[in-house]
């Protein structure tokens, strides 16, 4: 707490005054946090002083509030195009953030607990943004966003959270996330550089190589980056006491009736908000969770007990899967392949239909979702074509995100669909009878094709990547779509995100199908166990002694068996 008063005064933050007649000063309070390494040990105990922002009156004391952060989409983009360009990739933390912003409103503040004076009418009157008010991120990205193009950046219209610099002889870009910056360049003493400049403009901390970022564990050799959520995985294991459950080998029952559920309302709706709530933050590095859930956030209001234990099913199947995650390769090209696909009136209340597309920038999965339609469709290929209409424009987006990224496409972007209805009405306006309500926004693919910026390929549905995105697939269609997404990747040594060793073996066989390798963590003290998983008639998976790491979607790659935790335990 005094740290933090001395931080505060040294700021500048306040000057104490007497309350103006007719003003009105909000209170404070005290916020006490346990900042956590990337292994879950405690770094350090921090106390916050925050404004109750919730007593501001808008036109008052505030008016704009917005401040833009990185999309994950930007974040897997960025580190794409600098693995693939051979790029370092840096991580700065800027300290009491917040307390940099310039503060535009008259706004006071009641003395903090403990420093309260003899005169009650003095009050501090903010100079500078503090935690807790309104419009404190937009005050402090104000800041950051001024000092950057001071130094010769420029802003993206594409994701105003990336900031790039180009001069004859080199390339540097940025990428904020509130307090959290990601930097990559041409040259290491280009980075060096502009660090400098960061840390004379502000209170920084240079975390060095990047190697964990916002619950994102990253390990970076040869062969790529490979990002995943294993500490975050074990913590919802941990929370919902599955560490010692037995995982399943899918995370969805094929055929499930969720919307229909009528059973009566669980106990306790916050807590699957909360586990709901973690299952879409894990989706950044899971693209196998999309549909799941999709689905399961639908019911956030009321859930019932049959939504609360298909829940729990996708935390089995974590389990068994707790280092999964993607690749982002460095040999990969940078251009840009989607595939999309739509299932027809999928949702037994609404009839309408599920959209899915599945992005990839050369080999490694940089985009995907999983969505509801906004309308009815009367036909599968309606359903179909709307869904490639929506991929188009994710693409579209992608296309100019990447162009800021210093990535030009000189030839049509490749879109994969399984239906040859869909395709045939994207680049001709046939079948008017069974089309002619379409909104005219859904066309303008038309004009994409004409113009070379896509070209569309049918796909055999066996073959469709994006299926996964749109129902739930047995074990054997989720571990047959896994394996036509494997390739074998010369994948020597990483680190686990805890600094230690992992090192990969190629083995013959994995529960995908295809060639994976074998895993053990090379820490000094850790017996060497490993596991291999044997999907069982149930669909649960019988562990052994090896655990299989698929590399699979050009990209992804993950644990297939016991976690590596219980192994550091033991």
């Amino acid at each position: 707490m005094r740290q933090e008063i001395e931080a505060l005064e040294e700021n500048q933050t306040w000057t104490i005054e007497t309350l103006p007649k007719g003003k009105k000063a909000i209170g404070s309070k005290w916020v006490y946090k346990l900042k956590f390494h990337a292994d879950g040990t405690l770094e350090r105990y921090k106390a916050r002083l925050v404004v109750l922002g919730n007593n501001q009156i808008e036109g008052e004391n505030f008016n704009e509030t917005f401040a833009p952060v990185a999309k994950m989409t930007s974040i897997r983009s960025f580190l794409q195009v600098a693995v693939s360009r051979n790029w370092e990739i840096h991580q700065m933390d800027v300290h009491n953030a917040f307390l940099h912003g310039d503060l535009e409103e008259e706004v006071y503040m009641r003395l903090p607990s403990g420093f309260r004076g003899s005169n009650k009418s003095k009050v501090c009157r903010l100079r500078k943004s503090l935690y807790g008010l309104r419009q404190a991120p937009r005050c402090w990205f104000a800041k950051l966003s001024t000092a950057l193009k001071e130094y010769g950046f420029t802003q993206s219209i594409s994701d105003y959270s990336l900031f790039t610099k180009e001069t004859s002889s080199s390339r540097l870009h940025v990428l904020v996330y509130v307090d959290d910056l990601i930097i990559s360049g041409s040259s290491l003493a280009v980075i060096s550089e502009f660090k400098e400049y960061l840390s004379s403009c502000f209170h920084m901390k240079d975390l060095g190589i990047l190697i964990y970022f916002l619950g994102l564990e990253v390990a970076r050799s040869p062969t790529g980056i490979y990002l995943s959520q294993r500490k975050y995985v074990l913590d919802i294991l941990t929370e919902t006491g599955m560490l010692m459950a037995k995982p399943l080998a899918f995370p969805m029952d094929q055929n499930h009736r969720l919307a229909l559920a009528d059973r009566p309302t669980i106990d306790d709706p916050t807590a699957y908000r909360r586990l709901v709530g973690r299952f879409i933050y894990l989706g950044v590095t899971r693209p196998d969770l999309a549909y799941s859930v999709h689905i399961l956030s639908q019911f956030m209001e009321a859930p019932k007990q049959a939504h609360w234990d298909a829940a729990l099913r996708v935390v089995w199947y974590l389990k068994g899967t707790p280092g999964q995650g993607i690749l982002l390769r460095s040999d990969s090209p940078l251009s840009l392949i989607a595939w999309c696909d739509s299932d027809h009136g999928g949702c037994p209340r609404t009839r309408r239909s599920l959209t899915g597309w599945f992005i990839q920038l050369g080999q490694s999965p940089i985009s995907w979702k999983t969505q509801k339609q906004r309308v009815v469709s009367l036909s599968s290929a309606e359903a179909e074509y709307r869904c490639l209409s929506e991929t188009v424009k994710e693409i579209l987006w992608l296309k100019e995100l990447l162009l800021d990224l210093g990535v030009t496409h000189t030839g049509p972007i490749p879109v994969y669909c399984d239906s040859l209805a869909a395709i045939h009405l994207a680049a001709n306006p046939v079948f008017h009878e069974r089309t002619k309500h379409i909104e005219k926004n859904c066309h303008f693919i038309r004009d994409e094709i004409v113009q070379g910026t896509i070209v569309t390929h049918h796909v055999p549905t066996q073959n469709q990547l994006a299926d996964i995105f749109t129902k739930a697939l047995g074990r054997k269609e989720f571990t047959s779509f896994l394996g036509k997404k494997t390739e074998v990747a010369e994948m020597k040594s990483l680190h686990d995100g805890d600094g230690n060793q992992v090192v990969f073996e190629k083995t013959e066989k994995t529960m995908c199908g295809g060639s994976g390798w074998t895993l053990h963590l090379a820490a000094p003290a850790l017996p060497q166990r490993s596991s291999v998983a044997e999907p069982s008639s149930s669909g649960r998976i019988k562990t052994a002694e090896t655990t299989t790491v698929v590399v699979s979607g050009g990209g992804s790659i993950g644990c297939e068996a016991t976690e590596i935790e219980a192994a550091r335990r033991r």
